[in-house]
């Protein structure tokens, strides 16, 4: 390096130049430098989230925690071992009075003590209203047919009464239901069919048909 010096009339300045590689030694100073800072941060930002990680454990109450001089807890598919431990997660019915619907499920077999019952009052209720809504809509389909509007009459099938089958078969219990319902399923597959062949005459004669079984079926309910 070479030292130098410029004067004026109130101040001296003296600089050194400084060569090539004495440049790149003070590059990678500088650059461990600013590396060790980072690092310090970070290991800062470690340290503050450790300890408030350690103050959210202190708020567990003591049992999640294992006590003093307490053997490790395994569990191997609930059969094995202890099946309160947290590393199984699931008991698999072992810690059930009655036996589970299936090994994976946490709910019971259905029985008399079960929440939900089939024949209460409400969804028997809620059944006969889809059916007092089908025929609402069946009845609005001859002003379709009428018009030659073939899309209306299938989409009315589809929009609303796919919850009909499913009403039909709730409701229907004895032979003399099932029979009623197999009339009704066959009468409105009429409708659809000639409503998709464009048969104007076939598709009224099958919408007032399929109005008829309806009728028939609820009145067996």
């Amino acid at each position: 390096p070479v030292a130098s010096c410029i004067s004026n009339d109130q101040h001296t300045f003296y600089y050194q130049v400084v060569s090539t590689d004495n440049k790149m030694k003070i590059a990678l100073a500088l650059s461990f430098v600013a590396s060790a800072a980072a690092f310090s941060q970070e290991a800062s930002r470690r340290d503050a989230l450790a300890g408030i990680a350690a103050a959210g454990a202190a708020l567990v109450p003591a049992a999640a925690n294992a006590a003093t001089g307490e053997a490790p807890r395994f569990s191997v598919f609930g059969l094995l071992g202890d099946g309160s431990s947290y590393s199984e997660g699931a008991a698999y019915g072992t810690d059930q009075a009655k036996p589970l619907y299936s090994p994976y499920s946490v709910y019971g077999e259905a029985g008399a003590d079960s929440l939900y019952k089939a024949d209460q009052g409400e969804y028997v209720n809620r059944k006969k209203a889809v059916l007092a809504e089908t025929k609402k809509r069946i009845q609005a389909m001859p002003a379709y047919a009428q018009k030659k509007k073939w899309f209306e009459v299938t989409d009315e099938l589809n929009r609303y009464m796919y919850e009909t089958r499913g009403a039909v078969r709730y409701l229907a219990k004895t032979v003399d239901q099932k029979e009623a319902a197999a009339e009704f399923f066959q009468a409105i597959e009429k409708v659809g069919n000639s409503a998709r062949l464009k048969k104007q005459d076939a598709c009224l004669a099958a919408i007032d048909e399929s109005l008829a079984k309806l009728d028939k079926f609820t009145n067996t309910i």
